[in-house]
């Protein structure tokens, strides 16, 4: 079942690390190993785009488990249907704990479908938004009354944390239809946003991707799914 027990997993950021143990033995001074992981770090802030998800990061990120440690990415994949039949698709992916790619689609990307006429949302999502990110959906959500947004989650975030029922209620009542992927929505999310890893040959060339395979649903998926739903008919009561 899906994080029954956070105090196993205390991470407070959405986007969580896995602890690593330093080497058995290291000859660097202390003061190098310092300067060196000051010169690795990672930039703060990058989101990726793209219109299709390798297999096994969909496979891996969006999986329904009970803990979340490891899957240390928020994907998110849209469909953003507008008048005359218009519909467009893609993907976000955030790279770093301080990227998170819901906010980054209704602050950045969203807005720009939103000058003219209805438009109709849905977003298929790895985890539910933390609070800053809620706040970004309820924000956009406010300003344009003719948006219609469906949000989609495989799983739930720190769900016991007030501050994130809160948060959830809130998009709730700024109009978010919120729910729990289950087995037709993996399957969607798999013939419309997923490509088959690419295959290297000896050479360490990349080969002729195969015809994408059936989706094959974990053994415990629908258990899961109804875990969460009935976690998350409580949070919106």
């Amino acid at each position: 079942m899906a994080q029954k027990n956070n105090a196993k997993i205390p991470k407070p950021n959405k986007n969580e690390d896995v602890p690593k143990d330093p080497p058995e033995s290291s000859e660097v001074p202390a003061e190098e190993n310092g300067e060196k992981k000051k010169l690795e770090e990672l930039p703060p802030f990058e989101v990726v785009e793209g219109s299709r998800i390798p297999a096994s990061s969909f496979m891996f990120q969006f999986k329904n488990v009970e803990y979340s440690s490891g899957r240390n990415k928020t994907l998110l994949c849209y469909t953003i249907e507008r008048g005359e039949g218009q519909v467009f698709r893609g993907y976000l992916e955030d790279e770093h704990a301080s990227a998170h790619a819901e906010e980054a689609f209704f602050s950045n990307v969203l807005p720009q479908f939103l000058s003219s006429g209805p438009v109709s949302v849905t977003c298929y999502v790895s985890s539910s938004p933390c609070v800053n990110c809620a706040a970004a959906i309820a924000r956009c959500l406010r300003r344009s009354k003719t948006l219609k947004l469906r949000l989609v989650v495989a799983r739930l975030f720190q769900w016991e944390e007030s501050e994130i029922r809160g948060a959830l209620r809130g998009i709730g009542s700024a109009g978010c239809q919120l729910r729990m992927m289950k087995s037709a929505d993996y399957l969607h999310v798999w013939q419309n946003f997923v490509e088959p890893d690419v295959v290297l040959n000896e050479e360490g060339e990349s080969e002729q991707k195969s015809e994408q395979g059936a989706f094959i649903p974990w053994e415990d998926l629908e258990e899961n799914s109804k875990y969460y739903e009935e976690k998350l008919a409580e949070i919106m009561r």
